[in-house]
């Protein structure tokens, strides 16, 4: 393709996918078409950015585009990225890339086989501290990477917990504890280029006393906690969930020293802590400072989530045109998903050791062609787990009648969504 061309894409899922949708155009892309099943918001937000709008996944992927841009429930994107890739459309998938082994193998097979470009949308890794680590471990300043935390703490109050996960099922309401890991895993990876060989998962119950919880339908464990080891050897300490106290903080250390950006103040800026006798003459043992974010990232003037999602885009169109796949690329994206799934068997285990298996190899694949365990709730059967390690739970009386309050105010229709969602199930 020209560098010259726009690209134009298609939106699946107009919740996350809006944010998308709207910063298209400003990032050398052109939006074309939307879907989703929740019409009442995809025919605002289609007549807002005067595009055309599909409730039907397969109509939308015959639309004349590019490439898909899939911002779908958080189990769902590995089939709906095969289909767009059969159907000849490069893929921007929202996280997480896979929900079973299975599907990473499936995922894979069909980017290798199909020539498209697979960009997996991890975030995190673009935060403009994130982005100068890599650039730090990269020029060899910090020496071998030997241990690392990433922590993505977010609790929520109630009323907002309900809003973005509307309906007894929806994804957010069941999801263990360890699978949404690669907000933590992923800066990690992507500063110091290493990937994950095995797991010990940990997790928090879910807290029945948090008057919080009383006033949700959710049935999943509240925090977890995930070593890796990677595969060269450095162990990385990956913490997630709804603990109190929120933040998004990553540590990495090395035989140089110590890079970490700030948990107290403002955790944009970087602290960098060389030892004295690893110092040269005259050079501080310590520096904290704010990365100037334009060098990595366009000046929109944006940081956080916007600056993160403008460099995603500027990758995806470029690895378009280019023709190269881009850093973010399937195999990191299985490899980051899979760690939250193979965490979870281990906690299930005593937290006993896991590996995490390198899908890229096809030998490794073989083994894992047919692995489907996943904690889904209409797809639970003999073997496969609840969502929460204490069990088969159900919410409270009080959290459904809170829940519905809320969803009821953002205009979600229950039993048309339900029925949307059975369809989904059967098709």
């Amino acid at each position: 393709m020209s560098k010259n061309k726009m690209v134009k894409i298609g939106v699946l899922g107009v919740g996350r996918g809006a944010g998308f949708a709207k910063g298209a155009e400003s990032l050398g892309m052109k939006l074309v078409a939307l879907c989703d099943t929740w019409e009442e918001k995809l025919n605002k937000l289609g007549k807002a950015l005067n595009v055309s709008t599909y409730t039907d996944y397969d109509k939308f992927l015959q639309h004349d585009m590019d490439a898909v841009v899939l911002a779908n429930y958080f189990y769902q994107h590995a089939p709906f990225a095969i289909k767009a890739l059969k159907a000849g459309m490069h893929v921007m998938s929202e996280t997480s890339a896979c929900f079973t082994l299975a599907e990473g193998v499936a995922l894979i097979e069909a980017v290798e086989k199909s020539g498209k470009i697979y960009f997996f949308a991890e975030n995190y890794p673009y935060m403009g501290f994130n982005c100068e680590m890599r650039k730090l471990y990269r020029k060899g300043e910090m020496g071998k990477f030997l241990y690392g935390e990433g922590e993505y703490v977010h609790p929520m109050v109630a009323s907002s917990s309900n809003s973005i996960s509307p309906g007894m099922d929806h994804w957010r309401n069941w999801l263990p504890a360890t699978y949404y890991c690669t907000h933590s895993v992923g800066p990690v990876m992507y500063i110091t280029d290493t990937m994950p060989v095995k797991v010990n998962g940990f997790i928090v119950p879910r807290d029945c006393d948090d008057a919080k919880y009383k006033k949700t339908v959710r049935v999943a464990d509240l925090a977890s906690s995930i070593i890796v080891r990677m595969d060269n050897g450095a162990i990385v300490k990956s913490l997630h969930g709804g603990l109190k106290g929120h933040g998004n903080w990553v540590r990495i250390h090395c035989n140089k020293g110590l890079m970490e950006n700030l948990r107290i103040g403002d955790w944009f800026m970087l602290r960098i802590r060389k030892e004295p006798f690893d110092s040269k003459p005259g050079e501080p043992v310590e520096k904290i400072y704010r990365p100037d974010a334009s060098s990595y990232a366009r000046e929109t003037g944006r940081r956080g989530h916007l600056e993160c999602d403008d460099l995603m885009f500027y990758y995806f169109s470029q690895a378009i045109k280019t023709g190269k796949q881009p850093y973010m690329d399937v195999y990191r994206g299985v490899a980051m998903s899979i760690v939250g799934i193979q965490a979870y068997r281990s906690a299930l285990n005593d937290s006993n050791t896991v590996e995490v298996p390198d899908l890229r190899k096809k030998s490794e694949r073989v083994k894992y062609a047919n692995d489907d365990w996943n904690p889904d709730p209409s797809r639970h059967k003999n073997g496969y787990p609840f969502p929460s390690v204490l069990g088969k739970v159900a919410p409270s009386k009080q959290g459904i009648s809170y829940a519905r309050k809320i969803w009821a105010k953002s205009g979600y229709r229950e039993k048309e969504q339900e029925k949307y969602g059975k369809e989904r199930r059967e098709s």
